[in-house]
């Protein structure tokens, strides 16, 4: 399994608008082969910072299959107009798990 962690700054003043897309674009990363499960996280102290991290089955599945797909155009067109700057994107791998 790999960990996608993407931190995100939003615009400030758009972080309303900013979810309510968000909402739409998580239908179609959901329909990619290899995609696992995400969560959106938005920051306590600095309230248009968030993160977000996606579980794909392998790398290729984000950086192929996602990426390559007609799916991340309507994502891109859904989110990428809010950033401010344009998001870091790092994947991990676990090296130790509290999970069964």
């Amino acid at each position: 399994m790999i960990l996608e962690v993407a931190h995100l700054d939003v615009i400030p003043g758009q972080e309303a608008d900013f979810e309510s897309a968000f909402g739409v674009a998580q239908a179609l990363i959901s329909t990619i082969d290899g995609y696992l499960e995400h969560e959106l996280q938005r920051c306590l102290e600095r309230p248009n910072r968030y993160v977000l991290l996606v579980r794909w089955s392998s790398l290729e599945a984000h950086t192929q299959g996602f990426r390559g797909s007609p799916q991340y155009q309507q994502w891109k067109a859904l989110l990428h107009h809010f950033y401010d700057p344009f998001p870091t994107v790092e994947h991990y791998r676990a090296v130790e798990s509290s999970r069964s």
